[in-house]
């Protein structure tokens, strides 16, 4: 944690420095951008010969693209059941809660199939995470650089903005280290967002489609497509989303697995959440999460209506998806990786401190190996995450509060 919270410091200070360097123009040669990558990429070895913890989540990625392999359905089949005990693995025989069928929607399903086809490890999967990773490096790298040349500037001259993303702390523990479907959704989620750029408007919606496929948090961002993508598109959508449950079904139904456990029972660093528990049922309070995610995407879809906002905007996927995350029953720190591809802007600075303030929650994994039971957080620790986001908020805030009086003051 301090090695994490040292990194995450220097971090914060970088994209300080990247996003400085873009208000006045000055460009980084590319040569310092290929040599910053480099170094993103080697200190992601070491996370990779690290074996994950004994309960992470990528266990159960390697139970459920096995059991799919074996003909089972990773919806129906409980893995603490008697009668499977011998579909299991050394790396699946302690998964975390065994009691629980999946709850990973049809999207991530797939792609644990298509992983354990390959290899049934969880270092096939952490190789195939970081591979997503750094082909997101690529894609922002085309798309920074296309539209600053739509705006008339020179070739490149934003190409630099791709380090806020790979230098992320978050990044190599999660991606590299523990090994998390998110980055999955997050590459799928960047190449809708370059096809609509490009106006490839199928590609859009189908790869947005199959973003929410793999982890839900990408609906709330529904209402930036309007009017960017035709209703065809939107059906095409749709349809090939249906098709990925297909193979799923359970006598025609829809299957969620434990997606109703996870909304009842499941706390973690949700102070939103937390504040409303006993004032309405939790189902009620899920929606309420993505509602704020809607509204708020909602809200910048009108203003870019209004105003000659550019092509690429990356505060308007990163901010309905914080909105919705803050409110969610659940903030796991490997949760933000799906926004770390948009946090490329001045404007999403609020959101980069987040995943460095976040960082401490990772006490709660060191109390547990102490014997103590999981529960909730530390209250330094909801209060160090939560109170550096505030304090530079309002720092901000009263940064642009004062500057037209000073400007006012200036012309009398």
């Amino acid at each position: 944690m301090a090695s994490l919270t040292l990194a995450g410091i220097v971090y914060l200070l970088a994209i300080r420095e990247f996003f400085a360097t873009t208000k006045f123009e000055r460009r980084i040669a590319r040569r310092v951008v290929v040599i910053g990558l480099v170094l993103a990429a080697v200190w992601h070895i070491e996370f990779l010969r690290l074996p994950p913890g004994a309960d992470d989540d990528i266990h159960r990625y390697v139970w459920d693209g096995r059991l799919q392999r074996l003909g089972y359905n990773p919806y129906l089949v409980v893995p603490s059941d008697p009668t499977v005990k011998g579909l299991h693995t050394p790396e699946t025989r302690n998964l975390n809660n065994p009691d629980l069928p999946s709850p990973y929607p049809a999207g991530a399903q797939l792609f644990f199939r298509a992983v354990t086809t390959i290899q049934e490890s969880t270092l096939a999967f952490k190789v195939a995470f970081v591979v997503c990773e750094f082909a997101i490096v690529f894609l922002l790298l085309d798309v920074l650089r296309g539209t600053r040349q739509g705006q008339g500037q020179g070739q490149g001259q934003r190409s630099h903005l791709v380090l806020a993303y790979a230098w992320n702390p978050l990044l190599a523990i999660e991606v590299a280290g523990s090994g998390h479907v998110d980055i999955v959704g997050a590459l799928l989620l960047v190449v809708s967002a370059a096809a609509l750029v490009r106006r490839w408007r199928a590609t859009a919606a189908v790869t947005l489609g199959l973003a929410i496929a793999v982890k839900f948090l990408p609906i709330v961002l529904l209402p930036l497509y309007w009017k960017r993508v035709r209703i065809r598109d939107a059906a095409l959508a749709v349809a090939v989303v249906g098709l990925l449950y297909v193979p799923f079904l359970n006598h025609g139904r829809i299957p969620i697995g434990s997606l109703g456990t996870y909304v009842q029972s499941f706390r973690f660093n949700g102070p939103v959440f937390a504040a409303l528990d006993q004032l309405a049922p939790p189902q009620l309070l899920a929606g309420l999460a993505v509602l704020a995610g809607l509204v708020t995407a909602t809200l910048f879809r009108r203003a870019s209506l209004r105003s000659a906002a550019p092509e690429w905007s990356p505060d308007q996927f990163a901010w309905p998806m914080a909105a919705s995350l803050l409110c969610a029953p659940a903030v796991f720190p490997w949760y933000l990786l799906v926004l770390l591809p948009f946090l490329t802007s001045a404007s999403t600075l609020l959101i980069s401190i987040w995943t460095v303030s976040i960082i401490p929650t990772y006490v709660m994994w060191h109390l547990r190996t102490l014997g103590r039971p999981w529960g909730a957080l530390p209250g330094w620790v909801m209060l160090q995450e939560f109170g550096c986001v505030a304090m530079t908020a309002a720092i901000l805030g009263l940064r642009r509060f004062a500057r037209p009086v000073l400007t006012r003051s200036s012309t009398d």
